[in-house]
């Protein structure tokens, strides 16, 4: 007996201290299901095995924790295509779901808000329909809440201000309407709540508005009327509210001034509160609870049923004038945002190679900018003019990017990361990543870098469309028109037929080009004269007709001196820099025209490296030795002769012997007119 009792023991104490094997066969089940679902083709997660193990890092996505249970899948940006299976509520232990960037339908399955432990849900930017289940109200884990565009209707479930731990509610770009739920007042934690671009109606919520932690209230592009609680001016510019025609109120800029007709208004279903906080039970999206006061368990009473009827009939005629009203609004509405509201229906998602069914969006980005408590570049102002027509906020950098993936990195350096993106626009961009602490630690400076490079604008100039500081991840991002034939630097040095060959007329077209940028930031204008500093190959973009576009101008007067020093040392390697710098320590517009010099002789030799045999070659016309022989000796002798001699004088010695870049652009005007009297 005392044997089997010790057995007993032993079974028990390996039960109680040993973790099981794999998740058991009950979520290895649960995630075959799941993958079912997601991935119906099996194209994406051909990782997920019926025998394998989901915790042994060969499930892609999959994580699990020390007791071999699932806690996380993170299946962002992988092209999934399928739908939410129920089957998802099966896995108790999962702290966090990340599907977002990808293609799902489907509605969010109820099941979802068996999860008790999930503390992270990103659903965003897929093409999920049907409303948001109130059962999530259930989750009370949940911290963040991420259901942005996608085409989700109905109200915003007022079981969400059940969720005490929640601290983001990202909801924009749906088809959601109804009220603003009151109860999201009711979430201490809550610092931001994004609704913007959906089609809410009513009053904002005095509640809301107290919310305690609340940082970021966007609202904009919504239906919304009444008067705004003075609450929210302490958000200052993190509370967004734009394209809400019938929203009124004092202190804040844009916004009208109430009349009576706001205050009693028939289309606020929202509960009417003093500025002191106390209530009147009329919250039209959250259950009305109406008790009739009678001693006994029913009213007979003849008057209390003229009464009730009496109060039916104005409810009848109230709810009739809220149908015309709104109705009205609904009209008011659409044709503002055919103008200038930008919200349309969402029908497909981006991905880095095409643009679907894109968001039709104004010339402008989001303005939410975000700041980290000790750097606020921009709290130092930028004119309004300004601020609507180049910042972008995180969000939008993030979703052009598909969260920074690494499919969509260009390329990288010690100080900053280039991503191609796509805007909702359609619009194809690279993002360029530049780190806090890469950047000039004085604010004034930084803000006065900014404003240089949203002066700049010219044909031959990579276009920049807008910047963004973000809060959480201390970094700057300068969004950029995206050039789609790489740099002058792929076409050079190609061997064995390897690459496109630049026809010359191409070549003499890109050197213009570049003379055509350098002349425009040497002269002054409607901006300050600028010396580039850093022109280089690399630097010089190619687009679809061939056209030179100069990058990172004006890039030196936002960075950190030691970057800008990094960066001069990679140039000096290239040959690109004057030997003048080396004594001087200084930049002029004669040391962008020594580089220019530099370039144009690779551009001719079709090299990386320049030799002695190739200033030779320019000097005595000896076109063997400084012309590309990828060519078939197909080029002009007369124009090779010119630009070789504009080379040679251009990357003298001596910065008083170089040409400005005005005398350049008269020499190659005159080259390009001969050229045409000799064809004639």
């Amino acid at each position: 007996m005392s044997l089997q009792i010790y057995v007993l023991f032993l079974c028990v104490h390996t039960l109680l201290v040993s973790p099981p094997t794999v998740s058991s066969n009950v979520e290895l089940r649960t995630l075959m299901d799941i993958k079912a679902s997601l991935d119906p083709q099996n194209a994406y997660l051909s990782s997920w095995t019926t025998d394998g193990d989901p915790c042994s890092g060969s499930f892609d996505g999959v994580a699990c924790n020390e007791y071999g249970h699932v806690v996380n899948i993170s299946l962002q940006g992988k092209g999934l295509r399928g739908f939410l299976s129920p089957a998802i509520g099966e896995l108790k232990s999962l702290s966090g779901l990340y599907l977002h960037f990808n293609m799902l339908s489907g509605e969010i399955p109820k099941e979802i808000a068996n999860l008790s432990q999930l503390t992270d849900l990103y659903l965003n930017v897929n093409n999920l329909t049907g409303s948001i289940p109130p059962h999530i109200g259930n989750m009370c884990s949940l911290q963040v809440l991420q259901l942005c565009y996608n085409k989700l209707t109905g109200n915003v479930p007022t079981q969400l201000g059940d969720l005490k731990k929640l601290a983001v509610i990202t909801l924009q770009y749906n088809h959601l309407s109804g009220a603003i739920p009151a109860s999201l007042g009711d979430l201490d934690l809550l610092t931001r709540l994004d609704l913007s671009f959906n089609r809410l109606f009513g009053s904002i919520p005095v509640k809301l508005a107290n919310a305690p932690m609340l940082q970021v209230l966007n609202i904009q592009n919504n239906t919304l009327s009444g008067n705004v609680p003075l609450a929210l001016k302490r958000l200052n510019t993190s509370f967004i509210y734009r394209n809400n025609p019938g929203l009124c109120g004092v202190g804040f800029a844009s916004l009208r001034v109430c009349t009576a007709f706001d205050n009693t208004s028939p289309i606020k279903p929202e509960p009417f509160a003093s500025e002191s906080g106390q209530f009147a039970r009329k919250d039209i999206p959250e259950s009305a609870n109406f008790q009739l006061n009678c001693s006994q368990g029913h009213c007979s009473n003849p008057s209390k049923h003229i009464y009730v009827g009496v109060i039916l009939g104005v409810v009848a005629v109230s709810v009739g004038v809220m149908v015309v009203v709104l109705s009205m609004f609904s009209w008011f509405r659409r044709q503002k945002q055919k103008i200038g509201s930008a919200f349309d229906s969402c029908d497909g998602r981006l991905s880095t190679d095409q643009a679907k069914e894109v968001c039709r969006r104004s010339a402008s980005p989001l303005i939410c900018l975000e700041y980290s408590n000790s750097w606020d570049p921009l709290g130092k102002g930028f004119s309004q003019e300004v601020i609507e027509s180049f910042m972008f906020n995180l969000e939008d950098v993030e979703s052009a990017t598909q969260h920074f993936a690494e499919v969509n990195l260009l390329g990288k350096s010690n100080y900053s990361a280039v991503y191609k993106g796509i805007l909702r626009d359609g619009s194809v961009v690279a993002i360029k990543c530049i780190a806090k602490t890469s950047c000039k630690s004085d604010e004034g400076e930084f803000l006065k870098g900014l404003k240089l490079l949203t002066s700049l604008k010219h044909e031959n100039l990579v276009p920049l469309r807008g910047f963004c500081c973000s809060k959480g991840r201390g970094e700057c991002f300068l969004i950029y028109d995206f050039v789609s034939n790489g740099n002058l630097h792929q076409y050079l040095d190609l061997k064995d037929g390897n690459g496109k060959v630049l026809e010359w007329s191409a070549r003499v077209s890109i050197i213009k080009g570049i003379a055509k940028g350098i002349c425009y930031l040497h002269t002054q204008g409607n901006k300050p004269a600028l010396v580039h500093q850093n022109i280089s190959a690399e630097k010089v973009l190619i687009d679809r007709q061939l056209n030179a576009l100069l990058s990172g101008s004006g890039l030196n007067k936002l960075l950190a001196d030691d970057i800008v020093f990094s960066t001069l040392k990679v140039s000096a390697a290239m040959g690109y820099l004057a030997p003048e710098y080396t004594t001087t320590g200084r930049f002029t517009n004669k040391s962008d025209i020594y580089a220019f010099g530099m370039i144009m002789f690779q551009i001719l030799n079709g090299k990386q490296k320049f030799s002695q045999l190739n200033r030779q070659g320019a000097e005595s016309c000896r076109f063997e030795d400084f012309i590309d022989a990828n060519l078939n000796g197909k080029f002009s002798e007369s124009e090779a002769a010119k630009l070789g001699k504009i080379a040679l004088i251009c990357t003298h010695e001596r910065p008083n012997q170089r040409p400005n870049i005005n005398t350049v652009m008269e020499e190659l005007t005159e080259m390009g007119e001969s050229s045409l009297i000799l064809n004639t």
